[in-house]
């Protein structure tokens, strides 16, 4: 007899490309930290939509939002103004210390926005030669997969068979500082980083790196462009991952979280003088800032305000850290890294791939998701019980055999 399960797996898989590789699990409906699939089997959700779902799955204070909001308007698009839009805007460039916002969509959109942001400034306010501009970015980057951010990405999964690539980018390792430094000449108008690398495997930087970056890009008249999609807004116990080395970049890129888990939004925020540079006409989206957007955006906003899921971060995040770290040099787990409620675990080849562990975590009603081969990201919504993430740790444990 075909189960649900299979009937929704195989209608999937026969009508849709396969650009994913998901675990055979099919949600039907979620709450909390808590999945259930079509067959009435409930998971611990330890991967919170890679930090999209940082405040759970069915908020009630964002679903609330949401819901008000689609009684009233939900598109205008921009060529009208609309009555939740100034307030979005100016309630999250006061929550990053900045003037101007520009919402997008996606986090893919809003690194895209960044990109044209920094070239646009660098020939309008710098005085780059036309066409001459360049971004500085590192090794093992992960900013979305449009053709022009593909282009300096160093994984050949996602960059192979999509050029011509676009130009205009120099890659340097992730965590040298030296490196970057011979980097950044004349024409450089930007440097691009995530504060912590999630896609590569939950990667941290060296102590004083960030401080580092901040202070060469203010000495060379360098934006320095924070990407905070996975790593901001509370994942890593602060609002940014950039303040754990008390560093404000000249450009936060945002996104995930910042819809709430229940409408893309996205948003490049910084300065007048460098986001002040266009003009209209000159760059735009047709659901960017939409009033559906704003009213969850404002929300969550309001959320992070309060301060108390960065503490839950904190706390639980230096459990699970601490929970972590016993099972490395036992021969399970090689290396353990992270910040807050965000790790990346390598799994010793003895006991399995990153993908077959994560399997196996699935049997046992845990989903995570693995990277890079060896590697599984344990990344729950801030709103998760310290039962509930010591159930799971418990059932890692159990996989793992120790």
């Amino acid at each position: 007899m075909v189960t649900s399960t299979e009937r929704a797996i195989a209608a999937a898989e026969a009508h849709s490309a396969h650009n994913y590789h998901p675990l055979p699990v099919v949600v039907a409906y979620a709450e909390g930290a808590w999945m259930t699939d079509v067959e009435g089997r409930r998971y611990l959700d330890m991967l919170a939509g890679y930090s999209a779902l940082n405040f759970g799955h069915g908020n009630r204070r964002l679903i609330n939002a949401a819901k008000a909001q689609l009684d009233r308007v939900t598109l205008t698009s921009r060529a009208f103004h609309h009555d939740r839009f100034g307030e979005f805007c100016a309630e999250l460039a006061e929550l990053c210390g900045k003037d101007m916002v520009l919402p997008m969509n996606t986090g893919a959109e809003a690194v895209e926005t960044a990109v044209k942001t920094a070239r646009k400034w660098g020939y309008r306010v710098k005085g780059v030669p036309d066409g001459q501009a360049k971004i500085v970015v590192a090794d093992n980057n992960f900013h979305g997969r449009t053709t022009t951010i593909i282009s300096f990405s160093t994984d050949e999964e996602a960059r192979a068979d999509y050029g011509p690539y676009t130009p205009g980018f120099e890659i340097v390792p992730y965590g040298d500082l030296a490196a970057l430094e011979r980097a950044v000449d004349a024409n450089t108008v930007a440097v691009l980083l995530e504060p912590i690398q999630g896609e590569a495997g939950v990667l941290v930087p060296p102590p004083g790196y960030l401080a580092g970056v901040r202070r060469l890009t203010a000495e060379r008249g360098v934006l320095f462009m924070a990407d905070e999609i996975q790593s901001g807004l509370g994942r890593t116990g602060r609002t940014f991952a950039c303040e754990h080395e008390g560093v404000v970049p000249d450009v936060y890129i945002l996104g995930k979280a910042l819809g709430g888990g229940v409408v893309p939004v996205s948003a490049v925020v910084a300065s007048r003088e460098v986001l002040g540079v266009f003009r209209p006409g000159e760059h735009g989206s047709t659901f960017g800032g939409n009033p559906l957007a704003c009213a969850v955006g404002l929300e969550v906003i309001a959320m992070l305000k309060s301060g108390e899921f960065q503490q839950r971060a904190t706390e639980l995040g230096e459990h699970l850290h601490q929970e972590l770290g016993l099972l490395v040099g036992g021969g399970a787990v090689t290396a353990v890294r992270g910040r807050g409620l965000w790790a990346g675990v390598d799994i010793a080849p003895a006991k399995g791939t990153g993908r077959e562990i994560s399997e196996a975590l699935m049997g046992r009603g845990v989903l995570v998701k693995d990277t890079h081969g060896s590697t599984i990201r344990i990344a729950p919504p801030l709103v998760i019980s310290k039962e509930d993430l010591d159930w799971g740790l418990d059932q890692l444990r159990t996989v793992l055999g120790v």
